[in-house]
């Protein structure tokens, strides 16, 4: 399957791997699409058929075609960046600042207290606003990844009925982390029944609602 959609694509065929794992999952890695690589688990070949098992492999190679595996990096690099430089901001403010703030203070200087405070805020909440990017940029390319997908098998039924088999499915990774939950077709950790559905939740899951990706790909 994988050399077949590569051929049709114009892909350097990536490397392949099985993850011995009941869970149906797959992902993608790779700095670009010469050094790529293709993972799926043993629950998926088991549960998928090959229809469905197209429409997989076709999302994964659409993230190596579209270079999404480097889109993450630069943005944990960024949201890493970000939070170095508030965390060295706050001990600037902390250490080299407790002078400038006692004569704000003493000198009932409101408008140099004020100031202080929203720099305070803005250091401590910029992380928070970087790590929200970070999962909304993920979610964007799965869903770009999907479109990305069909049009590479032609065949849209194929990628959503794989995806309902997902959603039907609640068995969980027992090799992801919540470093690498990104790189998987679905969210491959456990949540709280109920929570995904919550819009402060959904603000850092590193995947869209699986409802939301089969309708959008029924509507093309």
């Amino acid at each position: 399957l994988v050399e077949g959609l590569c051929i049709a694509s114009g892909l350097p065929k990536p490397r392949v791997y099985i993850v011995e794992d009941a869970a149906p999952n797959a992902f993608a890695t790779g700095r670009d699409p010469k050094h790529a690589a293709i993972a799926v688990t043993t629950g998926l070949l088991e549960k998928m058929n090959r229809v469905e098992l197209e429409g997989v492999v076709a999302h994964e190679l659409s993230h190596i075609k579209n270079y999404d595996i480097l889109v993450s990096t630069i943005a944990v690099t960024a949201v890493g960046m970000v939070v170095l430089l508030s965390d060295l901001g706050l001990r600037f403010m902390w250490f080299g600042g407790r002078r400038d703030r006692r004569d704000n203070v003493d000198g009932n200087n409101p408008v140099g207290l004020i100031l202080l405070l929203l720099a305070l805020a803005l250091i401590v909440l910029a992380p928070l606003f970087a790590q929200v990017m970070r999962m909304a940029v993920s979610r964007n390319r799965e869903y770009l990844a999907d479109v990305s997908g069909v049009q590479l098998t032609r065949y849209p039924p194929g990628l959503i009925s794989a995806l309902e088999k997902l959603q039907s499915d609640t068995t969980v990774v027992h090799h992801a982390t919540k470093a690498t939950a990104q790189m998987w077709i679905e969210e491959p950790l456990e949540t709280e029944q109920g929570k995904q559905g919550s819009f402060m939740n959904r603000l850092f899951d590193t995947h869209p609602p699986l409802a939301d990706r089969i309708a959008r790909l029924k509507e093309l």
